[in-house]
């Protein structure tokens, strides 16, 4: 018998976000794999689970997934990661794929899911919704994303003035994601469009590293990775 595949949101940083269903799902789980930084430090996903789990009562698998945008060595490594998660779950085990916030937005997992499905299209999934690093920056800065008639964009930043420039026109709140790269052009912007503000920007939300910036002094300050701005007109 296959095992089942599970795809569990462990939410933003704050280990008791974690749901009452994710938690029920990794005890049940005889493998938990989790994104492994190349470098050997923790990932995200894996310092949250950390908080529960240990290597002597779970078995740890830490999968390395390469940052690059090189089609064929992702398809290469994608296809690798399935093979191994693949020898747990044709020995009948259950393994929980964990990954911060929620595993259907701009998640590891979504492409991890997709090429299971292709290569073992009998294997068993079962998705565990978490919270977003979206919903914790919400509650953490008490800003209601939306309400009434009103409607929010989540945007991953990019090097694209015009593009950014029409979220915030078209809608009340946008979310933009992943920031660091694109904060002096993001700054540019909301000054001139008169919402410097009206912004809040948010490293790691939730976690014991978050830090909530002053948005007035960032514009020579280099951000982390997981930094996140929210815009409320």
């Amino acid at each position: 018998m296959i095992g089942t595949l599970y795809g569990i949101g462990v939410g933003p940083g704050d280990p008791e976000l974690l749901t009452v269903k994710a938690f029920r799902r990794l005890k049940e789980a005889h493998v938990i794999a989790y994104p492994k930084k190349a470098n050997g430090s923790k990932s995200y996903a894996q310092q949250i689970v950390d908080a529960y789990f240990s290597p002597k009562e779970k078995q740890m698998l830490g999968l390395v997934f390469p940052m690059t945008k090189d089609e064929n060595v992702l398809r290469e490594k994608w296809n690798e990661t399935v093979e191994t998660v693949w020898t747990y779950l044709r020995e009948g085990k259950h393994v929980a794929f964990v990954t911060e916030g929620d595993p259907l937005l701009y998640s590891t997992w979504i492409h991890f899911m997709r090429t299971m499905q292709m290569k073992y299209p009998d294997v068993s999934i079962e998705i565990v919704p978490g919270i977003s690093s979206i919903n914790g920056a919400a509650a953490r800065l008490q800003l209601p994303l939306a309400d009434g008639d009103e409607t929010v964009a989540i945007v991953p930043a990019r090097d694209d003035y015009d593009a950014m420039k029409k979220a915030l026109q078209n809608h009340d709140c946008v979310v933009f994601l992943k920031v660091a790269k694109v904060m002096p052009l993001l700054l540019s912007l909301l000054k001139e469009m008169n919402l410097i503000n009206e912004a809040a920007v948010v490293t790691k939300v939730t976690s014991r590293e978050e830090v909530i910036w002053d948005v007035a002094k960032l514009e020579h300050t280099s951000l982390p990775y997981l930094t996140l701005m929210v815009v409320r007109k």
